[in-house]
């Protein structure tokens, strides 16, 4: 069996910005079983993000939200919203990296 990516597992996942220095990313699942499976899967992790996103470890949020099944990412944006060379300024297109993250 190859291994399972976040877009396998999730139903939705969206980002947007957070004020124009910071991105959040929400990742919804069908069942809490699902949000629990990549909350602990050991390549779900701050380290990981900060690698796909180019940013500090310690400037990245995991926050479970378990009542929505759901998981948000707070992170530095790589570019502050509207910057000159800025291609997102709503941050609409930053969940794509995780996508390929594997999760089980």
């Amino acid at each position: 069996m190859s291994a399972r990516t976040l877009q396998d597992l999730a139903i939705f996942v969206r980002s947007k910005n957070a004020g124009p220095y910071m991105l959040t990313i929400d990742v919804f699942f069908e069942s809490a079983a699902d949000c629990t499976n990549v909350l602990e899967a050991p390549a779900f992790t701050r380290a990981s993000i900060a690698k796909l996103y180019g940013v500090a470890e310690e400037l990245v949020k995991i926050i479970p939200v378990p009542q929505a099944r759901a998981i948000k990412i707070s992170l530095p944006r790589p570019r502050p919203a509207g910057d000159v060379g800025e291609a997102d300024v709503a941050g609409g297109q930053q969940f794509l990296p995780l996508l390929g993250l594997s999760v089980a």
